[in-house]
Formats: C-alpha cells, structure tokens, sequence
C-alpha cells in the first residue's frame, strides 16, 4: 500500500520528539494485505519495542466487535433490533430516568415513557451514560450506591438513563448491555462466543478479554501524561476475573488482529472465504441511524481519564450501529460515510468505503483524546490519502 515510507518518517519523528512512548499502526484495503509497521517502545525507560505483534488494551474499539456479534444473531433471528430488550434481559425493568436530584441529593427518577431496545443500545440513544462524559451519572451512581464500571460488577450497569430512550444521543454503556444480550442469546461468554464465531474466522489470535501468559509478556504498558505534558508508566490492567466481560471496553488485541476485522468490515461482512456478515447487514451498521439528531462534542468530567473530545470539529456527525459516521468529506481526505471509532488509551480506527482503505493507531497513553496521539493519527490518515 502506497504512503508507508511517508508513513513511517511521520511516526518515527514523533517518537524522537517524546511525543509517545510507542505506536503501532496498520493499514490495508479490500484486496490489499497493507502493512503493520511500529515504532518506539511499550514501556519507557524498558528496552523492549514496539511491534506488529505487541498487545494493547483496545478499549472502546471492543464496540464494533460486539455489535458485530449482535447482528449476527440479528440475521439468525435470534435477537431483534426494535423488539425491548428486557424480552431478553428482565433485569433492565428496574433500570429508571433520571429526573434530576431531590434537595438531599438523591436521584429522582421514573419509568421511562418507552423501552430500550438493542437498536437503542448499538446507536447510544438508549440513555446510558458513561461517567466519566456526565456529572449527573457521577452523582447518581454515589447517591445509589453502584459500584463503577472498572469493578466487573454486574450491579455497575444499574445506571439510571439520562433521558427516555430515542430521544437523544449520548456516548455511554449501551454496548454492555448489548453484550449480555449476546451472552444470553446464546449461552456463552462473550469471550467465548468472540472466539468461536468472530476471532477463529479471522484469524485474530492474539485478541481475548482475559489475558493468556503469552499476551501478558508483549504487553504495552499504559502512560498517564501530566499537566506537564511528561508521561509515565502506570500499572493498568482491566479485571481480569469480572462478573461479566465487557462489551463495550473490555478487549486486549493488536493492531495486526484489529486490521483483520476492520478489513471484514470493509468488505462488507467477508474475509477471504469466510463470510460473518451478510452485505445488506453491514450497509445497514453503516447507515446513519440518527438523522435527526447529531453526535455532540464529549465534554469531560473526569478530566484524568479523558480530555474533551470532538473528532471533527465544526461537523455534525451521525452514528450507526456502533460507529461514528462523518456525514461530510472530512479534512483528512475521508469520504462522507466513513466509520470510525476509538478507545480510552488513545487507540483509533477509520473504515472509508468510499476509498476501500482502513487504518488502525495504537497507542497506550491517558487522558483519552490526547492531543498529540489524535494529531498523529489525522496525519497518519492524511499521509495515507495525500489530503
């Protein structure tokens, strides 16, 4: 794939300049195989590198595996999209909207006026939130008594919504409860059901929830950046014995498996020939789903996880099932309709149908949306399209 030698200057100078610690980033198109190339290493002040095969939490990246999951069993008609969810989770009737807070502080809440379904939770218009992008969630989960999502807990999914669902759109834990719709549909942990239907297929051997000895060792570490901008190296791994694995942030992988499945996307449901996906399926994930309504910039209230966040700036921006969607040709060379998505420590994505290309960035660095790991990866696209 022409633009890896452009490519490459691009991310070794950042690496020279300390811009990151490490960064992996792969690219290919329907036909073409394309390229993993890395760059630094995956823990300062250690000596071992970056490499194609080097294992990072991918974070968020996790909800396009999960959706994809959930319209398999969509095309099996073993789950349906605008059917209420609670038909297959009964614990989700307990689940209220929030309506505010009382003058003790205690959330106030009702009955939503109509029920969630998994349309609902692949597009983020469920009402779900995350804590970490609203206060009001912050606020509701201490009053509660819930424990947070880092914990594993089944009982942190027990958020109360911001609004009745449809109403809006607001980034949040949807893509979890679409999980245990998985795992009920079908009986098997996620994990497990990934395994045999999603990663098997497609080759993605180095992509699980729980970490095998063999991924532990070529594991990148996390680095926090500092008011200073100076980053360091935390010890951060997700639970590793949850109650339920998360749909919605809970993989490790790399970024040679993660080109594997964004390729499957961008070839409408098959790779080589297997087939996961019909083609009417995937142009359904990748149709805008909320023209009425936009993705909003992330405003943050957790500023030592997450910056604010706006990945086209000046763009109203749609959303399908489980991707963000660019409704305009975007700086970075992008056509209209381009997928994408990303996650907590800096790891990004783009599927452009139009072009036929994908790119993949890993990096390990918090606060999410860092300045210096979102400019290189638009420069990474940008190089690539000679935008």
């Amino acid at each position: 794939m022409k633009g890896s030698d452009a490519v490459a200057l691009l991310m070794q100078g950042a690496i020279q300049a300390g811009e990151l610690p490490g960064i992996v980033v792969a690219a290919g198109g329907r036909d073409e195989a394309g390229f993993v190339e890395a760059y630094g290493v995956r823990r300062l002040g250690a000596p071992e590198p970056m490499a194609p095969e080097t294992v990072v939490w991918i974070a968020s990246m996790t909800k396009a595996v999960t959706a994809v999951a959930a319209m398999r069993l969509v095309e099996a008609k073993r789950l349906s999209l605008d059917a209420p969810a609670v038909d297959v989770l009964p614990e989700l009737a307990q689940v209220q909207v929030l309506d505010g807070f009382d003058g003790a502080g205690q959330p106030v809440l009702r009955a939503p006026k109509q029920a969630v379904t998994l349309r609902h939770l692949l597009t983020h218009t469920s009402g779900f939130s995350y804590e970490m992008w609203s206060p009001e969630t912050i606020k509701a989960r201490k009053a509660l008594g819930l424990p947070p999502m880092t914990s594993g807990k089944k009982a942190a999914l027990m958020l109360p919504l911001l609004f009745d669902p449809g109403e809006a759109w607001h980034y949040g834990i949807g893509l979890d409860w679409a999980g245990r719709m998985v795992e009920v549909a079908t009986g098997q942990t996620l994990g497990a059901h990934f395994a045999e239907t999603i990663f098997a297929p497609l080759g993605m051997v180095d992509t699980a929830f729980r970490l095998r000895d063999d991924m532990r060792a070529r594991l990148a570490s996390i680095h926090a950046r500092g008011p200073d901008g100076a980053l360091v190296p935390i010890d951060m791994i997700i639970e590793q014995d949850p109650e339920f694995e998360s749909g919605g942030g809970g993989l490790y992988s790399t970024a040679r498996d993660y080109l594997a499945f964004a390729r499957m996307i961008l070839n409408g449901g098959r790779h080589g020939r297997e087939r996961l996906l019909s083609p009417v399926t995937v142009a359904m994930m990748a149709q805008d789903q909320i023209p009425r309504m936009a993705v909003r910039p992330m405003i943050s209230a957790m500023p030592g996880a997450t910056n604010d966040a706006d990945f086209f700036p000046g763009q109203h921006c749609g959303w399908g099932l489980s991707f963000l969607i660019n409704r305009h040709p975007s700086p970075q060379g992008r056509v209209a309709g381009g997928l994408a998505w990303a996650g907590l420590a800096n790891t990004y994505y783009w599927i452009d149908h139009g072009r036929g290309t994908t790119g993949i960035f890993v990096s390990q660095v918090l606060p999410f949306f860092d300045a210096k790991a979102v400019g290189l990866f638009r420069a990474f696209e940008s190089t690539l399209n000679g935008a």
